[in-house]
Formats: structure tokens, C-alpha cells, sequence
């Protein structure tokens, strides 16, 4: 059965379907007629390539001259993020993986670790820890492995001056502890001048805080 249908474009379709890239699902254009990619964000569109409306994107013709295409956009000029290819809304949080947790903020994103970044020094007890990933768990734990006693280092005896090459060590920068304005971010490192491990700080800004509204008088 042929169906007939008005569409302002010549419709000709391809006798095999477009393979689209990842993210982009395939749907009808605009007329209905052919199969085609949907568009992504911040990709050009018009009235026959038409965008994700699974993701919220609709053709946003508002910075596009008179006669020309668009680019699609979130709906009523929402902001968003992309990540890893999936589009998140402003202000949804979301966990590419089981390791982070993320905030989609003003189109972009702030990520915290959720596993603890704790360092475990020697003990007698536990001379020489290490961690390592458990199966079935996604953040690593704390193991106690027996070595060889001539490698124990007691860090209260290091020499101010270090007569060997110190191996340096530190865990990553934590998120910055404050989401707009000025913050800190922490991290563990021996990197210094007597090789011991110590917990270490730096200031940080993701972005600026919006002014405050100024005081109605009195």
C-alpha cells in the first residue's frame, strides 16, 4: 500500500538505513517518509533532520539567521551535560560509575568520589598494608600482606636529609569542597622534602557564586 502525504521536500528514501552513530537512535524525518539519525546536541538541524526528542532536544532556531537551519537544543532553553555520550538535564545527578557521583550544574558537571581515600600506615600489627580491588565490590579495601622484615621503614626515623631517592606517592585531588565560590581540595602525598606521608591542601573555584540579590531598605 502506497500512501501519499504532503512534505514541503522531495522524498527519497535509501533502500538500506542509515547506521547511526552511538546515542543516536533512528527515527522518521520530518515528513514522516524516511528513516534517518536523529540529531544530537549541539548538532545542526531543520524541519526535515529533526533532533532526539527522546533526550528533550528540539531545534532551536533562535540564534540562526532567517532561512537557515538550527542546532538542536534543549527544550525552553534548558542547559544540560553531556557525558559519555548520554545527555543529563540541568540539576539531575547522576553515577557514571559506581566510584563517582555527579551533579549536572549549569552545563557542565562537578563529580565527588564515593569510595574513602583514607592511607593506612604500618602498624604492628599490619606492617605493610595494601590495597587492592575485591571482587564483588566496587571501591578497593585494605589488605595486611607479610613481607620480608628488612623492608620496613619506620617513617619516625627518616633522616631530614634523605640519602636515597624517595618514591613518590599521593592519592588524587579530592572534589572541591565548595560548589561555586572559593573552596579547598585535599590530598595525601609524600611528596616533600622529609618523603613522610601528609595531608596537603590547595584552594579551588568550579565557579563563580551568582551576586546576591541586594537588601530592600528599611
Amino acid at each position: 500500500q502506497v500512501c501519499a502525504q504532503l512534505c514541503r521536500r522531495p522524498c527519497y528514501c535509501p533502500w538500506v538505513p542509515p547506521r547511526c552513530p552511538r546515542g543516536s537512535p533512528l527515527v522518521l524525518d520530518g515528513c514522516g517518509c524516511c528513516k534517518i539519525c536523529a540529531r544530537r546536541l549541539g548538532e545542526p538541524c531543520d524541519f526535515l533532520h529533526v533532533c532526539d526528542q527522546s533526550q528533550g532536544l528540539v531545534c532551536d532556531y533562535s540564534s540562526a539567521p532567517a532561512g537557515t537551519g538550527g542546532t538542536c537544543n534543549f527544550e525552553d532553553d534548558e542547559e544540560g551535560c553531556e557525558v559519555n555520550g548520554r545527555l543529563y538535564r540541568d540539576g539531575e545527578v547522576f553515577q557514571p560509575s559506581c566510584k563517582i557521583q555527579c551533579h549536572c550544574l549549569d552545563g557542565g558537571f562537578n563529580c565527588i568520589p564515593l569510595c574513602q581515600e583514607d592511607v593506612r600506615l604500618p602498624t604492628p600489627d599490619c606492617p605493610y598494608p595494601r590495597r587492592v580491588e575485591i571482587p564483588g565490590k566496587c571501591c578497593p579495601e585494605w589488605i595486611c600482606e607479610a613481607q620480608d622484615q628488612h623492608l620496613l621503614r619506620d617513617a619516625r626515623a627518616v633522616s631530614p636529609l634523605l640519602r636515597h631517592p624517595c618514591q613518590e606517592w599521593g592519592t588524587e585531588w579530592s572534589a572541591c569542597s565548595a560548589t561555586c565560590g572559593l573552596g579547598f581540595a585535599t590530598r595525601v602525598s609524600n611528596q616533600n622534602r622529609y618523603c613522610r606521608l601528609e595531608t596537603q591542601r590547595r584552594l579551588c573555584m568550579v565557579r563563580p557564586c551568582p551576586a546576591l540579590p541586594a537588601a530592600f531598605p528599611a
